[in-house]
């Protein structure tokens, strides 16, 4: 289960559970829309994959328990470990592949 992180890892903006503005890679790295398309250029740089949209968990269980109540989103804040120099640097040699080539 995905644990729907509270934050974008590059701007620490704040994406609750319920962002439609939250992107994630393979390995659920997080971060919001307009990092990703201005400064990533859809390049994680944490794995170099691409992103998706994080999927919305229901806030209403439709189905027994399996809500956000039930299984609430992560608590913990993730922030970028890189140098923002560096992350650049990476992205840029990166970008130009599409993610289901790298």
């Amino acid at each position: 289960m995905l644990s729907l992180r509270p934050n974008c890892e590059y701007c620490d903006k704040d994406l609750p559970a319920h962002a439609t503005e939250a992107r994630i890679c393979s390995y659920e790295c997080t971060f919001c829309a307009d990092c990703v398309e201005t400064v990533l250029f859809n390049v994680c740089p944490n794995c170099g994959g691409g992103f998706v949209p994080r999927p919305i968990r229901p806030a209403t269980a439709r189905r027994p328990g399996v809500f956000l109540g039930r299984h609430p989103a992560s608590q913990d804040r993730v922030h970028l470990k890189k140098d923002r120099t560096e992350v650049a640097a990476f992205v840029q040699t990166v970008r130009h592949i599409k993610p289901e080539d790298r």
